[in-house]
């Protein structure tokens, strides 16, 4: 009995720490507010980072008035390497950044001057701002983009003709736009490698149609997802009536010259929107974004908003679906798919309940992966006492398998140290092992097949014979628990329902197993 308590407790231990660990974070800012940051890897191990900045000292100097756009290049260790803002004397800000095949780096945003380094803005409101800087940081060519309302510019990817294309919205219906349908469009540009424009689209309905997100496919094509509350024009299939508070996710499949070849509305009766969408290695998509409905594409909504993520099939099918959260109101920002055929994601979570735990206080970013079904393998809370922000904030997995992150946050305390005002962009890198390098457990217990649908075989290096064993879930709640009869052991888990468990045998590591 004694023994069975033991591994019992060394299960829950187990899960209490199955998180990855925190290598190293950064606060980047001076004494004013730095914010809706974005991070890339770059080709020599470092990073690449562009913000939002209000301040002039600190780490920030050349601050043009207003607000500018903080450019950044990291070591892979998070020591800056060089800085540079961007703007005028008015207001400035960025949404996106990659670097390009040159070496160098494309950024967009949006720009409200006509002096410093913006040269061109058609209206009296705001362009979108495309940048193309040197590898050192040093402007090769700039573009302002719109008409005589508003531009926003959100993402931009280089393309394989060595152009670009970018993504942003619109209200205008001249200068550099055409084919408005009403209201906020999404607007979609393609460039040249030096900023002309090769071919541009509207697309939306009379409503306000905000889309941030596009990606590259492999067909040269692209994939967009937004938010629509439209459902005429280019929408159709609209859940939700159309108020200014409810709309829908709404993904668009386009040609490479910008001509759409599918669209779908994915929602119930309340409020969804989506912030990121890309292909996945099967060519279908994943998605991910918010939802306050629990009906219609949508189930298993915990409360006052959930984190949604939604995996389509090429021609946009929904698969699988999952809300992630709990009974605060929890959103999803960027979600990447990661080298083992899953997903993770960056959110913003209010909750400490439900999927969430470890919540500090005051809104904390939210890190989760996911099995390639939406299966919960791991999360974790980031924060302080205060307040951290993740909006157009992003995730990756670098080359150690781990993941760097980047957001914003009022704290100075909990996970967060180095903090210089009143909010600083803030960088974490977090391992690949999820904490368990301080447990001396002999790791000589391995399980095939994995996943499982019936019966899952156990081979060990030593003798074994008459060992308890447990399966627990990925919450340490204890499922079954049996003994071993021999060295080369099966145990039958048909019974279990679909999901992640971990099975342990006296003091090894805990194996992770999927039940399909």
């Amino acid at each position: 009995m004694k023994k069975i308590i033991f591994a019992i407790l060394m299960v829950v231990s187990f899960y209490s720490n199955a998180q990855p660990l925190i290598q190293w974070q950064k606060c980047l800012g001076g004494s004013q507010s730095e914010d809706e940051s974005q991070i890339q890897k770059t080709t020599d191990g470092g990073y690449i980072l562009s913000c939002r900045s209000y301040s002039n000292d600190g780490d920030v100097s050349g601050n043009h008035g207003g607000g500018d756009i903080w450019v950044v290049k990291l070591t892979n260790q998070g020591i800056i390497e060089w800085q540079k803002c961007l703007g005028g004397s008015r207001y400035e800000q960025g949404r996106s950044i990659r670097q390009t095949s040159d070496g160098g780096y494309i950024l967009t945003g949006t720009a409200t001057s006509n002096d410093g380094d913006v040269i061109g803005i058609h209206g009296l409101i705001e362009d979108i701002w495309v940048v193309k800087l040197s590898s050192l940081g040093v402007i090769q060519w700039q573009k302002c983009l719109g008409g005589s309302q508003g531009e926003n510019g959100y993402t931009i990817n280089q393309t394989l003709d060595g152009g670009y294309i970018l993504i942003g919205r619109t209200q205008s219906n001249d200068g550099d736009v055409s084919g408005n349908h009403g209201d906020y469009d999404a607007w979609v540009v393609k460039l040249s490698s030096l900023g002309l424009i090769q071919w541009q689209k509207c697309l939306g309905g009379s409503g306000i149609d905000f889309v941030p997100s596009l990606n590259k496919t492999t067909d040269g094509g692209y994939i967009i997802t937004g938010r629509t509350q439209s459902n005429d024009g280019d929408v159709s299939g609209n859940h939700g009536p159309n108020l200014w508070s409810q709309g829908d996710i709404w993904v668009v499949k386009l040609s490479s010259l910008g001509v759409i070849q599918w669209q779908k509305c994915l929602g119930g009766s309340q409020d969804e929107g989506g912030y990121t969408i890309q292909q996945t290695t099967d060519g279908g998509y994943i998605l991910n974004g918010y939802s306050s409905s629990n009906d219609g594409d949508v189930s298993g909504n915990y409360g006052q908003g959930d984190v949604w993520v939604v995996k389509l099939s090429s021609l946009g099918v929904i698969q699988w679906q999952k809300c992630i959260g709990g009974s605060g109101i929890d959103v999803g920002y960027t979600i990447h798919q990661a080298l083992d055929g899953g997903y993770i994601l960056i959110c913003r979570s209010h909750s400490n309940d439900g999927d969430v735990s470890g919540n500090h206080g005051g809104g904390d970013i939210w890190v989760v992966k996911l099995t390639n079904q939406g299966i919960i393998e791991w999360q974790k809370c980031l924060g302080g006492s205060s307040y951290e922000g993740v909006t157009f904030a992003s995730i990756e997995q670098t080359s150690d398998e781990g993941y760097i992150l980047t957001g914003s946050t009022q704290s100075n305390g909990g996970d967060v140290a180095g903090n210089h005002g009143m909010e600083d962009t803030w960088i974490v890198k977090l391992s690949s092992s999820l904490g368990l390098e301080e447990q001396p457990f002999n790791n000589l217990v391995s399980i095939y097949p994995n996943p499982v649908t019936n019966i899952l075989n156990i081979n060990v290096e030593n003798n074994m014979v008459n060992q308890t064993y447990t399966i627990s879930d990925v919450a340490g709640k204890l499922i079954t628990e049996g003994v071993l009869n021999n060295n080369c052991s099966s145990i039958n888990v048909e019974q279990l329902s679909k999901g992640i468990y971990y099975l342990k045998i006296a003091g090894n590591n805990a194996n992770k197993f999927i039940k399909e």
